[in-house]
């Protein structure tokens, strides 16, 4: 037998067997995912309006397809297109033909319609922006005003014409009014954010006739050659100018504020409560709701006091009661819109109205 001990055939061949049995097997690749079916597209429901005489209940227009996201402006746009006459700011459309006017903004889906929605129209008649409103009230009062200042021709008795007051009283009287009238012009033109874009054109003539007749009552008397002044004098004159002056800047202060509150809101019609600022002048937001009001009833007080003239007087009892009703409005309104709104306030003048 030869010697050695190398390995047997026998053996070899049998490892090589349990190698190759042994052997991991191959790795399948990872199935790949299967491609997400695009999301359908949400159906949107067209609505279809038609918009029907509020008196005589006729069709006017049937509108097929609108968008349900659509505003009432969006809806008084296409009214407008088949009729041309009756654009949006002369339009008035209600859900129902005694009920209340429906917004600009409001969304036709948000409303309580189906999605075939009938809408009554009322022609308001021809309009005015109310800020030619505004600053033709208040021009008229500053020139008819000065008109008797001056004691122009056919006012007072011809040997009066282009004379002048001996007493203080009326020079002083007729710069505060000039200086209301004017700080409302520039308020008008710089510092009001007026929300109501119209009101008709008929009503612009009452405005102004009340604004312009109770002027020139005022200052008939006020200039007249005959006019004699206040009861305790200087001092009575001077206590009334300074609280006309002292309600001037707060009433000026005011506005200021609810403007920059307007400013904030994006879009403007949002609305915010009203709170005191840094300005003493607005702390008063404390206890009132609209103190622009509060100011304008103490600006004329003031005035009232300063002149001692019964036109004035009565001016003044009529612009308080007009103002009042402005103000309750105004209050109900915050109270309405906002639960946390603050129970504390009244409408005009702090605890009592």
């Amino acid at each position: 037998m030869k010697g050695g001990y190398g390995p047997c055939i026998s053996c070899h061949s049998a490892l090589e067997a349990k190698n190759v049995g042994t052997a991991e097997p191959e790795k399948k690749s990872a199935p790949r995912p299967k491609p997400k079916a695009p999301k359908k597209a949400k159906r949107i429901v067209y609505f279809e309006v038609e918009i029907l005489d509020a008196k005589t209940k006729e069709k006017l227009l049937l509108l097929d397809k609108v968008e349900p996201t659509a505003t009432i402006l969006d809806i008084k746009a296409l009214f407008q297109k088949s009729n041309p006459k009756w654009y949006p700011a002369r339009q008035s459309l209600r859900l129902d033909p005694k009920g209340k006017c429906l917004r600009d903004e409001d969304v036709l889906q948000t409303l309580p319609v189906g999605t075939t929605a009938s809408f009554y129209f009322s022609d308001l008649g021809p309009q005015v922006t109310w800020g030619t409103v505004f600053l033709t009230e208040c021009a008229g009062p500053l020139i008819i005003y000065l008109m008797f200042y001056f004691r122009l021709p056919f006012i007072y008795s011809p040997k009066y014409d282009f004379t002048s007051s001996k007493h203080w009283v009326v020079h002083l009287a007729c710069m505060c009014h000039s200086f209301h009238y004017i700080k409302r012009i520039l308020e008008t033109l710089f510092v009001h954010r007026i929300s109501h874009g119209t009101m008709p054109l008929r009503n612009i003539f009452k405005n102004c006739g009340y604004y312009w007749c109770s002027a020139a009552w005022m200052a008939y008397y006020i200039n007249h050659p005959l006019y004699t002044p206040p009861y305790y004098g200087q001092q009575q004159v001077n206590t009334a100018f300074y609280i006309f002056l002292f309600c001037q800047l707060g009433n000026f202060s005011i506005h200021v504020a609810l403007r920059n509150l307007k400013s904030q809101g994006k879009p403007e019609f949002v609305k915010k409560i009203p709170y005191p600022t840094k300005n003493p002048f607005t702390w008063i937001f404390a206890l009132v709701s609209c103190p622009n009001y509060t100011y304008e009833l103490g600006s004329w007080i003031g005035f009232t006091v300063m002149t001692q003239c019964v036109p004035v007087a009565f001016f003044t009892a009529v612009a308080f009661i007009q103002m009042t009703v402005w103000a309750k409005g105004k209050h109900r309104s915050y109270l309405k819109e906002f639960r946390d709104y603050p129970t504390l306030r009244s409408s005009i003048l702090p605890f009592i109205l």
